[in-house]
């Protein structure tokens, strides 16, 4: 395994949207992304294939849409992640949430299948990330029209999953 330190990425390196996601991350971001999962997946586990299309207000996305959004941020973050860090220098789009919700239809897929699939695609990309060498981590890219660094992606993506486990928690599962 590599020994890399990935230091918290400074303000300049994402816009200040992402900070939200940043900031949640405390300690190794490497390790984070590893042992975050298991947690996460235990506590969705306990959610019946019933409860999983729970929506906590009209409007708002069920548990299973919640989930596939998840699988489909981690994927595009991390996909942006390995092109930069590969020094691809191609501008990447940006992808609207809603938009991808409503099309990857969650709520006609299965409970069990999501929460596999949630794991597996983060298990991928923590052995990708530790596969970056310490100059990869720096290096940054365009997407959706801003500069990001690699480290900042890896950071967005371990914090995006704590925003939305804690979501999760006090909207879906205290009720």
């Amino acid at each position: 395994m590599n020994s890399v330190v990935i230091e918290k990425p400074e303000a300049g390196e994402y816009v200040p949207y992402f900070a939200k996601y940043i900031e949640l991350v405390h300690g190794d971001v490497l390790e984070a992304l590893a042992t975050q999962i298991d947690p996460s997946v235990a506590v969705l586990r306990t959610v019946s294939e019933e409860g999983s299309l729970t929506r906590y207000a009209p409007g708002k996305w069920s548990m299973r849409e919640v989930i596939g959004h998840l699988i489909d941020a981690e994927r595009m973050f991390a996909y942006r992640a390995l092109c930069f860090a590969r020094n691809d220098r191609s501008e990447l789009p940006g992808f609207e949430q809603d938009d991808y919700v409503a099309a990857a239809r969650s709520d006609s897929r299965t409970w069990s299948e999501l929460l596999a699939e949630i794991e597996l695609v983060r298990r991928a990309n923590v052995l990708m990330f530790r596969g970056f060498q310490q100059e990869a981590w720096l290096r940054h890219g365009v997407a959706n029209g801003n500069r990001i660094s690699v480290r900042a992606l890896a950071y967005s993506i371990a914090g995006h999953e704590l925003h939305h486990m804690r979501i999760i928690r006090e909207k879906y599962l205290a009720r």
